[in-house]
């Protein structure tokens, strides 16, 4: 059992230097409020104000990331911790005590009547441009100082609070499977096994699991979408989607241009399903316990130490540089691998710009699959990699974008493998492509349904368990059309995602199509140019942090609102379906 190593972070809640950072962010804190509520009364020396406030601010966000960071990634894979949990809170308390200030700054940059000149005359300030142009767009979206506050402090025992009882009920979850008792993860790691009775007899232990925790997780879903339909009101957003696109620093006509086209080729994915459950003997659909099924064969069951070698080697093919980043990350001990009781299910990467590192999350089982998902996983760690380059206020990016560098490496690994493989093994990836191409598309647009109806509906009533799982069937039967069984779908898919139960952070969906489609296009380009293309690469994800997603595409020739860009994409995948079609005609 290979876990991560945090002690680059950390190394303990009572070690001095956890105890002394704490103390050195509330005076951080202090200072900063004191400054802000002084220097923010007029523009009067603006210039050196803004200079002297980032560096206050990005001193503060560096101390903050690696406390917080710490609190998050232990309660990750011990749910139960105590310390974790306390700490945590702690940190969000200390956040909220940062609105104040935050909010006196995005009200104080739009009064600066020269805000231009003096970026165009400073190179700190033409640095972080993007950042401060944002600042000035998105304060007509600012309530009161007093209201902000409020909200920040309330968002730590609401929204925040709802989503880690949901991550706790998750992760501690008792499954009765085959006589013995096993965890939520390694039960939905079943979907994948070769057996047929082993995944159809998962799949019913985990529906009869759900109805222990599903009435306070219904809980959870309304506190988090009442939150957020309230405080978009407030804010002047026409609705949380608004909000959404606009967080992503994307036009509509981008999402619209997106959703359109995946609609459009639906058919294309039916097509796949509808022969998956003609392969594995189903007349009426494919029943949602065989979407993951293998089909083919594959001789391939890695070891953690030949899952790594073999992303080691496809990594090669695009830069050493990826390559490199990927021993690094099992070298450095970056990864926590195998799940456990108490661990949440799932995987993610954190970059943590605090240490120039990251930390991943994956539950893994040795399947294809799972490589699929470490490679994934890395490709955010290598995106992390390239930004650690930018300084801290040009860093963060949207969600979008979030997705195209582990796409990009989830391609990489899964065209090597498929290029030499016999018809067979040919079958097997193709089959496990399209399985997760189809989950991109569309069980996301699925899932982007039943969010924006769960809003909705929200803003009139409480959404208890039923409703909740109606919704979803609804959404699912929209999406998935007639290539699903009716009778076998997966009514709880909105209790086991945590993506539903971020107040801060609503329609985590589309951007897995969005990264999934750009990445493609990308690749597209990569194949065409070769090594050359590298450096833009390289260079479309460092910016990411300070260019709309529009503009950061055009760094690499593409124009993400055109829907034939889309279409483009999407018949890279309509190719691997027409030979997966090929090569299972009977």
């Amino acid at each position: 059992m290979k876990k991560w190593n945090l002690d680059h972070l950390l190394t303990s809640f009572d070690s001095p230097e956890f105890q002394s950072t704490l103390i050195e962010i509330e005076a951080l804190i202090e200072k900063m409020t004191t400054f802000a509520t002084t220097a923010f009364q007029n523009t009067e020396n603006a210039l050196e104000k803004c200079k002297e406030f980032f560096i206050m601010s990005e001193e503060l966000s560096t101390k903050m990331m690696k406390t917080g960071a710490f609190c998050q990634l232990t309660l990750s894979v011990d749910t139960m911790n105590e310390d974790a949990r306390k700490y945590g809170n702690k940190m969000q308390q200390l956040g909220a005590k940062t609105t104040k200030t935050a909010t006196l700054f995005s009200k104080w940059v739009p009064t600066i009547e020269n805000l231009q000149e003096l970026i165009n005359q400073d190179p700190i300030l033409k640095e972080t441009e993007y950042y401060l142009n944002r600042i000035v767009e998105g304060s007509k979206y600012l309530l009161s100082d007093k209201e902000e506050i409020i909200i920040a402090k309330m968002q730590s025992t609401s929204s925040t609070a709802w989503g880690q009882l949901q991550g706790e009920l998750t992760s501690n979850l008792k499954v009765d499977y085959d006589g013995k008792t096993i965890t939520l993860s390694e039960v939905r790691n079943l979907s994948s096994d070769p057996n047929p009775e082993i995944r159809k007899n998962a799949y019913f232990a985990e529906l009869a699991s759900y109805p222990k925790i599903a009435p306070s997780i219904a809980y959870a879903m309304n506190g988090v979408k009442g939150e957020v339909n309230t405080i978009c009101e407030l804010r002047g957003f026409s609705s949380p989607l608004a909000q959404a696109v606009y967080q992503s620093r994307m036009n509509e006509s981008t999402l619209d241009a997106l959703l359109g086209a995946m609609r459009d080729y639906l058919p294309h994915f039916h097509q796949f399903l509808n022969r998956k459950a003609e392969l594995l003997g189903h007349t009426n659909g494919l029943p949602y316990y065989d979407v993951f099924a293998p089909l083919g064969e594959s001789k391939k069951s890695f070891e953690i130490d030949e899952a790594m070698n073999y992303i080691f080697k496809n990594f090669k093919t695009f830069s050493p540089g990826l390559e490199n980043l990927a021993r690094r990350a099992y070298d450095e001990e970056w990864i926590d691998f195998t799940p456990r009781a108490g661990k949440r299910g799932g995987a993610f990467c954190s970059n943590l710009h605090a240490i120039q590192e990251s930390r991943i999350l994956t539950n893994f089982n040795g399947s294809f699959g799972n490589v699929i998902t470490l490679a994934h996983e890395l490709g955010h760690a290598y995106h992390g990699d390239q930004i650690f380059a930018e300084r801290l206020l040009n860093s963060r990016y949207t969600m979008p974008v979030a997705e195209t560098a582990s796409t990009f490496c989830e391609t990489i690994v899964k065209n090597a493998a498929l290029k030499d493989a016999e018809r067979d093994e040919k079958i097997f990836l193709l089959d496990q492509s399209l399985t997760g191409s189809t989950q991109v598309i569309v069980d996301i647009l699925s899932r982007f349904i039943f969010e924006s109806e769960v809003f909705d509906k929200r803003k009139s009533t409480p959404l208890n368990e039923r409703m909740l799982n109606e919704l979803m069937i609804k959404a699912q039967k929209e999406a998935y059309g007639t290539s699903l069984n009716p009778e076998f779908l997966m009514p709880y898919a909105w209790l086991n995602k945590p993506h539903y139960y971020r107040g801060g952070l609503s329609f985590y969906n589309f951007p897995y199509a969005f990264g999934l489609l750009f990445a493609k296009g990308i690749y597209a380009e990569f194949i065409k140019q070769g090594d050359a293309f590298v450096n833009q690469v390289n260079l479309l994800l460092r910016k990411t942090g300070q260019m709309s997603v529009e503009d950061v595409a055009l760094l690499v020739g593409i124009d993400v609102t055109s829907k034939e860009f889309w279409n483009s994409s999407l018949d890279v995948i309509v190719a691997e379906i027409d030979l997966f079609l090929e090569l299972t005609n009977k």
